[in-house]
């Protein structure tokens, strides 16, 4: 029998990662002879935007003329953020006793995320966390990846679970029009670096603590 599901964004919803983001990008930019030109907290928001958004940020405050230094740069942040990819990143409080709460309850728990499929894997074995979802799908597992709803439905059939019984928590509008697409309730997240926005983006819920997204999702899902 299929299973009510719960597929989570990884990076802000699950687990700040921004700081070990940021540092591959300032690895970048040293390495063309710059200072570290992004910084932790007032950038954690941008490094969540990813990997272009945090090199394209910094280009600008150095007055780097040539912005096709991006497209250059790109693998060179990816290899330095593979490199060192846990070492500053932590779980947001009581994420994955919510996790377990959620799988004990009877539902499935998945992974739908922009970051690339082999990077989202790598991390959460860094964690110790790689038992703790039932699938993950990344921005490179299908041809397309989120605000298109169909990695959302490949994580939920993954899982196992049950297509009318579905909701996504998150913490960006990408997530928001990811659920709005699939015509699933979205939760965004506060606590992440643009958790004072996500009111304005009208979700099904907003999650202030992990330890109220049982009963959260219950109501929403059953």
């Amino acid at each position: 029998m299929l299973k009510p599901c719960v597929v989570f964004d990884l990076d802000g919803t699950l687990a700040d990662t921004s700081g070990d983001l940021l540092k591959a990008a300032n690895a970048c930019f040293r390495g063309l002879g710059l200072d570290d030109l992004l910084h932790a907290p007032a950038d954690s928001g941008i490094a969540l935007r990813g990997a272009r958004a945090m090199l394209a940020t910094g280009f600008e405050r150095a007055g780097w003329q040539d912005m096709a230094e991006v497209d250059r740069q790109y693998p060179v942040l990816l290899q330095a953020y593979a490199t060192d990819i846990a070492t500053l990143t932590e779980f947001y409080p009581g994420a994955l006793a919510a996790v377990a709460n959620l799988r004990q309850a009877g539902y499935v728990v998945s992974i739908c995320t922009n970051k690339s499929e082999g990077l989202a894997v790598q991390l959460l074995a860094a964690l110790g966390a790689t038992e703790a979802f039932d699938a993950l799908v990344g921005a490179d597992t299908l041809p397309v990846c989120k605000p298109d709803p169909a990695p959302l439905w490949e994580a939920v059939d993954r899982a196992g679970g049950d297509r009318g019984r579905v909701c996504l928590i998150g913490d960006t509008l990408t997530d928001r029009t990811t659920a709005a697409n699939a015509d699933v309730p979205s939760v965004l997240v506060t606590f992440g670096p643009g958790g004072r926005d996500m009111a304005a983006l009208d979700p099904a819920a907003l999650l202030h603590d992990f330890a109220d997204l049982p009963k959260l999702v219950a109501r929403l899902i059953g």
